[in-house]
C-alpha cells in the first residue's frame, strides 16, 4: 500500500497543540462575538436587563454553536481515522508481504540502512503489525483517537470563559464607563490570547496580537455605532 491522498501524519503532540490552539481561538470567539453584541446593545440602551439578556443569550447560543461545530468536525475526523484503520487491517490480512516491504521502505526513508530497516520492520510486524503501520505510515494511535465529546465540551467551555469577560465588563461599571471599560478589557484580552496562540504555533506574538486587536476593535466599533444609531433614531 502506498500513502494515499488524505492519509496525513498527525503526531499526538501535534494533536494536543491543536486542541490547545483551538481552545485559545474558542475563547477569542467568545470574547469578540459576545463583546460585539453587548457593545451594540449598550449603544442603544443602558438598561441592565436588556444587556444581561443579550449577554446570556449570546453566551449560551455561541457556546452551543461552537460545541456543535466542533463535535461534527471531530466526528468526521474520527470516522476517517477508523476507516483508515479498517483499511490498513484489511491490507495486512490480504497482502502481508507487500505491507512488510512498505514498512521497510518507510524506515529506509527515515535514514536506516536496508538491513536495519528490514529487521526493525520484521520485529515490529511480529509484535503488532497494525500499530506499527498506523504509527509510521499514518501517524495514528488506535488507542488515542480523537474524541468528539471532549472536543465539543472543551470548545463550549473555552467560548463560555471568553464570553464572561465582556459580560462582566459591560455590567459592573457605571453606565457612562461601560463601553470604554469593555473596549479596554476586550482588546487587552485579545492581545494576550493572540500572543498565546502565536507561541503555541511558533509564529510572531506581536503580529498575531495586532491582527486580533485590530479585528476586535473594528467589530466593537462597528456594532457600537450601529447600536448608537438605532438607539438615537428610536428603532429600538
Amino acid at each position: 500500500m502506498t500513502v494515499h491522498e488524505g492519509e496525513q501524519h498527525t503526531p499526538n503532540l501535534g494533536q494536543r497543540l491543536n486542541w490547545l490552539r483551538a481552545g485559545v481561538l474558542g475563547a477569542n470567539d467568545g470574547i469578540v462575538s459576545v463583546a460585539s453584541l453587548l457593545v451594540g446593545v449598550a449603544g442603544a440602551t443602558t438598561d441592565n436587563a436588556a444587556l444581561l439578556t443579550a449577554g446570556i443569550a449570546g453566551l449560551v447560543g455561541g457556546a452551543i454553536s461552537m460545541a456543535l461545530g466542533e463535535y461534527v468536525s471531530v466526528s468526521s475526523q474520527r470516522d476517517s481515522e477508523r476507516a483508515l484503520i479498517a483499511k490498513e487491517s484489511e491490507e495486512l490480512r490480504t497482502m502481508p508481504q507487500e505491507e512488510l516491504d512498505e514498512l521497510t521502505a518507510l524506515y529506509r526513508e527515515r535514514g536506516l540502512t536496508v538491513e536495519t530497516a528490514r529487521r526493525v520492520a520484521e520485529e515490529l510486524t511480529a509484535h503488532d503489525a497494525l500499530s506499527a503501520h498506523l504509527e509510521v505510515e499514518l501517524g495514528i494511535d488506535q488507542d488515542d483517537l480523537v474524541n468528539p465529546w471532549h472536543a465539543a465540551l472543551s470548545s463550549a467551555m473555552a467560548f463560555t470563559l471568553g464570553a464572561l469577560l465582556p459580560l462582566l465588563a459591560i455590567l459592573l461599571p457605571p453606565p457612562g464607563w461601560r463601553v470604554p471599560v469593555t473596549f479596554v478589557a476586550v482588546l487587552l484580552a485579545l492581545a494576550l490570547t493572540g500572543a498565546v496562540a502565536a507561541r503555541i504555533g511558533g509564529s510572531s506574538p506581536g503580529r498575531a496580537s495586532l491582527r486580533l486587536v485590530a479585528g476586535g476593535a473594528l467589530a466593537l466599533l462597528a456594532t457600537w455605532l450601529i447600536g448608537t444609531l438605532l438607539g438615537t433614531t428610536g428603532v429600538v
